[in-house]
């Protein structure tokens, strides 16, 4: 896949609310409907909740990140976080990264 250049519209896009439809919905019940959200949610949530969604054969949130958002850099980068907080940290920086560009 192509590399995406950040520039202030992609920013925009990705930093925007998710489609109702396509919020993500935490097993402990919470829905998440953007990057701010989910920053928030990996910082709050139980070891137990991240555990069921981040597992070796499947990461709902790289999933999430990759196909609502679209930010496959992100979604790569949370594939392979080995820790919550460091999944945390990463859409964190990813947060600066957009913000600083609208």
């Amino acid at each position: 896949m192509a590399k995406v250049t950040i520039n202030e519209e992609v920013a925009r896009l990705w930093l925007a609310d998710a489609p109702q439809d396509k919020l993500f919905w935490c097993q402990d019940g919470r829905a998440m409907k953007n990057l701010g959200e989910l920053a928030t949610a990996l910082r709050e949530m139980s070891e137990e909740t991240y555990s069921y969604h981040a597992k070796e054969d499947k990461n709902d949130f790289s999933n999430w990140v990759r196909d609502v958002i679209g930010d496959v850099t992100l979604a790569r980068q949370l594939q392979k976080a080995a820790t919550q907080a460091t999944a945390a940290r990463k859409v964190e920086t990813r947060l600066g990264q957009l913000r600083a560009r609208v």
